[in-house]
């Protein structure tokens, strides 16, 4: 899967909220100053190009959904981040967050609980 950019992300962060929609309800959910109309129709074909995008004509326009999951995004995106700075760690990961974000064991159980719930629901 191809990594995005800032602005690519920013959009299917939109999309993935939306689940649908032409570039003017897109714009719509952007906070000002808003980019071109242009600009976020071309992100959007870059998107396209990409294979996360797709579109389907109505009317005069298009209505464009992604194709790729924000789950499967996140995953891939998580996964990159812990073997490009993690050697591949989970474990050196989550020590790096807790250390930098002063977790207290309060924290840490209520993460390890949610870990165990969502664990026994995929069996």
């Amino acid at each position: 899967m191809k990594q995005l950019t800032k602005a690519e992300e920013e959009i299917m962060q939109l999309l993935w909220e939306l689940e649908e929609g032409n570039v003017a309800a897109i714009m719509d959910m952007m906070s000002d100053p808003k980019p071109a109309y242009n600009t976020v129709s071309t992100i959007i074909r870059i998107l396209e190009n990409k294979a996360f995008v797709s579109h389907r004509k109505e009317g005069k326009g298009y209505i464009y959904f992604p194709i790729i999951k924000k789950e499967e995004y996140s995953n891939q995106s998580l996964n990159k981040l812990m073997n490009n700075y993690f050697n591949g760690s989970f474990r050196n990961m989550v020590s790096f967050f807790v250390k930098k974000n002063d977790m207290d064991v309060n924290d840490l159980e209520t993460i390890l609980k949610e870990i165990n719930k969502e664990g026994k629901s995929d069996s």
